[in-house]
């Protein structure tokens, strides 16, 4: 704008100094000057004198409104989207191991570095920029979840994170497939290991000191999916439960290679995770030894063995498909010889547990997800409806009841569970011990590259 005054005023000064004389227009021109140049004006200017002076008048350019510098820094809550962050889109990477033994010869291998930088580049940029929305958003959960949140809070604040760092909140039509929740944030507690988040009809659930949370969401940009868990305990005598789920899920994620059974991978883990226990308050009415502290009372106890859920597994990911195909066992299988390949990722989860290390449906269904390719044909409109929403919205990402309610969806219950009912949809219970027993959860993605394993997840925290 005031490039383009200033050439404005130039062309009006520049005619104020060179008038034509030789014009058609002239004649009459300089008729109408003769009959004006009877009498000057009173103050003894001329007509031109005065016209001059006032041109000459410069105006002050306008100035350009400032656009808001770039963020330089993440904020807290964390709500600045990591591309401002990262303008040339290097995200860190984390971890990366050396294959052993007969796929030692990746890391050097000219032809598997070019094959991974041709084929790579992109899926990696992408699984690195989810992976680190991931780690921002878990461990300011980590510093901020206290006894006395709601559930909803947290998840929301969680989802919030994802949202806002992804630069993806999933409000108009397919934004959500193009980054933002890759599954519904999880917050399981005590006896409940998975797949328990609120839905906006649920009486609000406070948070006790005496509880032990799993909290397990994803983050996906294009469909790159990463899966990562943790567990939260805030009495000290829970550790060893949850340490027994970290080293556990560590030994996985170290048995992981290209090549590997994943029977091999679930014998490591019941090895680490079976050779913990850990001493808890005892139920009502049961026999105990020991004495331990917990708000200011003296409790009785129980040690109890460290027990794998085995009925519990890892998976590999598909892009938008959380669950890929293949499960890895977290006990000792030695019937299943399926084998780990190369440029697949891994969710290597493990769960522990003081009580039976067998898990059944519980509680209100929240969690869904699209059956990939399923069709049949539908008479109920409001699943029609329903089913068109969550393709555009979610294809085959998992979604929740909260998300529908989010996208302005009302009464739509009978057509979700006819989606249900028809195997469109696939619904996904709270997954719960026995009632009085404590889970714990870790989990960790893990991509088979070419030339090393990467293990995508991988943060300061676990």
């Amino acid at each position: 704008m005031a490039a383009a005054a200033t050439e404005a005023m130039n062309g009006l000064k520049l005619n104020d100094k060179a008038q034509p004389s030789s014009t058609p227009n002239d004649t009459n021109g300089a008729d109408a000057s003769s009959d004006s140049d009877d009498e000057p004006p009173a103050n003894g200017t001329t007509p031109g004198d005065a016209t001059t002076s006032k041109k000459k008048k410069k105006r002050k350019p306008k100035k350009k409104k400032k656009s808001p510098a770039a963020a330089t820094a993440q904020s807290d809550p964390p709500r600045v989207p990591l591309t401002q962050l990262y303008p040339s889109s290097n995200y860190p990477v984390n971890e990366e191991v050396a294959y052993p033994a007969e796929n030692s010869y990746r890391t050097s291998s000219e032809e598997k570095k070019q094959a991974e930088h041709l084929q790579y580049a992109e899926f990696l940029t992408e699984y690195r920029r989810a992976a680190e929305v991931h780690r921002t958003v878990r461990q300011h959960a980590q510093r901020s979840i206290e006894p006395g949140q709601t559930l909803h809070e947290i998840a929301q604040n969680i989802e919030d994170g994802v949202r806002a760092l992804t630069g993806h909140d999933g409000l108009t039509e397919g934004d959500n497939l193009k980054g933002g929740m890759g599954f519904p944030c999880g917050l399981s507690v005590n006896n409940c290991a998975a797949h328990y988040t609120p839905n906006s009809s649920s009486k609000p659930w406070h948070l006790s000191e005496n509880d032990v949370l799993k909290v397990d969401f994803g983050s996906h940009i294009n469909g790159r999916i990463v899966d990562s868990a943790f567990t939260l305990a805030f009495q000290d005598h829970y550790t060893p439960l949850l340490s027994a789920a970290k080293a556990a899920t560590n030994a996985g994620v170290a048995a992981a290679g290209i090549d590997v059974r994943v029977s091999d991978i679930g014998a490591a883990v019941q090895e680490v995770m079976e050779s913990y226990e850990v001493t808890v308050p005892s139920p009502s009415g049961a026999n105990s030894h020991d004495t331990l502290k917990s708000n200011g009372q003296t409790l009785g106890t129980q040690t109890l063995p460290v027990k794998c859920i085995r009925n519990l597994n890892g998976h590999n990911i598909d892009q938008y498909r959380i669950h890929g195909g293949k499960s890895v066992p977290i006990v000792s299988n030695s019937g299943d010889q399926t084998k780990m390949a190369e440029g697949e990722v891994f969710a290597i989860e493990t769960f522990g547990s003081t009580g039976r290390g067998y898990v059944s449906d519980d509680m209100e269904c929240s969690h869904y997800a699209r059956i990939p390719d399923a069709k049949v044909p539908l008479r109920v409109e409001s699943a029609k409806k329903l089913l068109k929403s969550i393709e555009k919205n979610f294809g085959t990402l998992p979604f929740c009841r909260r998300y529908l309610d989010r996208l302005g969806h009302e009464k739509y219950l009978l057509g979700l569970n006819e989606l249900v009912r028809a195997r469109l949809v696939e619904d996904y219970p709270p997954l719960c011990d026995v009632k009085g027993s404590y889970t714990a959860q870790f989990e960790h993605t893990l991509v088979l590259r070419p030339t090393c394993k990467e293990v995508i997840s991988r943060g300061d925290d676990y």
